[in-house]
């Protein structure tokens, strides 16, 4: 593409003149562009050289400006107002396009990670930031457009954030993987599970109310030390262990559903536990969203809808059922 023949004089000192025509003083223009004064005196000399007239009128008294000058400097100052709207309005459409999400690394690559590329397949124009935390308190709500953090439902919402849960219920069920059942035999009991399996265990306070404690309950058992055990701070590396068949974990039904439907994990028990917390979509306060905001969120809380439409009830078993410890 061919350069246009303009005659345009150089962009620099355009802004130093209507610098120094704004305050009538090159000292002051100098202090605002972090320029000397000599070099703004020079750059306007350069300017009137290049238009082949004087600008200002130089007194003793300080600066004027000359018809010229002041046609220019109203010229300048009415082109440049223009460029600063449409600057702004580029800067907005750019805004409108991004969005900054804070989750879990758990979430972020359990979950996220297989459902983000069918967002962005439907919105191609759209870009996405992950900013990976484990708690929302970790982070200023300045930082990001959205979050996507369990949270318990008996708490109050965190400081700031307006809450929207991505399900309407959650379920906590065990998995591993089909290569485990394959070198292990399927689990038959709780008893046999916590005799003769590994349960992979997290610790850390994060997660301090997805317990085997709370699973064992919740299906009529007591629990106590399981003969073998993997336990680690890190539920993301957990679960990875269970995809490669170390063990049996517990998890979220929701997370999990790409997991379950590809094969890669399946249930090892048929009860299933309502979750005490949820995951929620936390959105800031006070804040106009942009157009990638209010995509994303219709969006997975769509997901979430069709999700919940799909979700059986939690199972509990009846009086004698197999699952309880003898």
């Amino acid at each position: 593409m061919s350069r246009r023949n303009v005659d345009l004089p150089p962009l620099n000192c355009l802004q130093t003149f209507e610098a120094a025509a704004r305050h009538l003083s090159f000292t002051q223009a100098a202090h605002e562009l972090n320029l000397t004064q000599s070099a703004v005196s020079r750059q306007v000399k350069r300017l009137e050289e290049d238009l082949a007239r004087p600008l200002f009128y130089r007194l003793a008294q300080g600066l004027s400006l000359t018809p010229a000058g002041v046609r220019y400097f109203r010229t300048i100052q009415r082109l440049l107002r223009e460029l600063d709207r449409e600057s702004a309005e580029l800067r907005r459409r750019g805004a409108d396009r991004q969005l900054t999400l804070a989750s879990t690394p758990t979430i972020s690559s359990i979950w996220l990670a297989g459902l983000l590329p069918q967002f962005q397949r439907e919105h191609p124009d759209l870009d996405i930031r992950i900013l990976c935390s484990e708690s929302p308190s970790h982070l200023d709500v300045s930082e990001y457009d959205l979050g996507l953090f369990y949270h318990l439902d008996d708490l109050p919402a965190p400081h700031g954030l307006e809450l929207s849960p991505v399900f309407d219920s959650e379920q906590v069920i065990t998995v591993c993987s089909p290569g485990y059942v394959e070198r292990h035999g399927p689990i038959r009991d709780l008893q046999h599970l916590l005799h003769a399996h590994t349960l992979l265990i997290v610790e850390d306070h994060y997660h301090d109310w997805l317990t085997w404690t709370d699973w064992f309950a919740d299906a009529g058992a007591d629990y106590y030390t399981p003969r073998h055990a993997l336990r680690t701070n890190s539920y993301q590396l957990l679960m990875q262990s269970a995809v490669m068949g170390h063990g049996v974990a517990l998890g979220w039904k929701s997370l999990l559903e790409d997991d379950l439907a590809s094969g890669r994990l399946q249930m090892a028990l048929p009860h299933t536990m309502h979750s005490r917390g949820r995951l929620h979509l936390m959105q800031p306060h006070h804040r106009n969203p942009p157009l990638a905001v209010r995509s994303f969120r219709q969006w997975l809380l769509a997901h979430g809808g069709r999700m919940n439409s799909h979700e059986p009830e939690p199972t509990h078993p009846p009086a004698g059922n197999p699952l309880a410890v003898r």
